[in-house]
C-alpha cells in the first residue's frame, strides 16, 4: 500500500520455480478492493495476480510495456483516445509511456506480465 493510494501491492515473489501457484486460494483469501501480488519471476519479467474492484488512477510506465489478461470479471482500460473492454480470457498489452487507467465495475481477477522493475503505481499526472 502507498501513502497516496489505497492499494495493496505485494512485490515479493510468492512462489519459487516448480511450486504450484493456487490462484483460487489466493482469490478466496483476499479481502482488499485493489490487490496485486507477484506470483513468480520468469527471467527479467514477473507474473502478477490482480484482484480488483473500482478505479485505479491515471498513470503510465515510461520504460515498460504491461500485459493484462482477465480470468474472471470485467476490466476496462481507459486510454486518452479510447477504452479497451476485457472479459474473461481476453487480454491486451499497454505500450510503455501510454497514459491509462484500469477500472473494474465488479470484482475482477487478472494476470499481469511486466518487468520485475516496474512500479505498478507508475508515473501519474495528478
Amino acid at each position: 500500500m502507498t501513502e497516496k493510494y489505497d492499494y495493496k501491492q505485494l512485490m515479493n515473489v510468492l512462489c519459487n520455480h516448480h511450486d504450484v501457484i493456487d490462484v483460487p486460494d489466493i482469490v478466496e483469501k483476499n479481502t482488499e478492493k485493489w490487490f496485486n501480488q507477484t506470483l513468480t519471476q520468469v527471467n527479467d519479467s514477473v507474473a502478477r495476480l490482480g484482484i480488483v474492484e473500482g478505479d485505479y488512477h491515471w498513470h503510465k510506465h515510461e520504460d515498460d510495456d504491461e500485459f493484462f489478461f482477465v480470468l474472471s470479471g470485467k476490466l476496462f482500460i481507459d486510454l486518452e483516445d479510447k477504452t479497451i473492454e476485457l472479459g474473461p480470457f481476453q487480454g491486451t498489452t499497454i505500450s510503455k509511456d501510454v497514459m491509462h487507467r484500469p477500472r473494474a465495475p465488479e470484482k475482477t481477477v487478472m494476470l499481469m506480465v511486466e518487468t520485475a522493475e516496474i512500479d505498478p503505481i507508475g508515473n501519474d499526472q495528478a
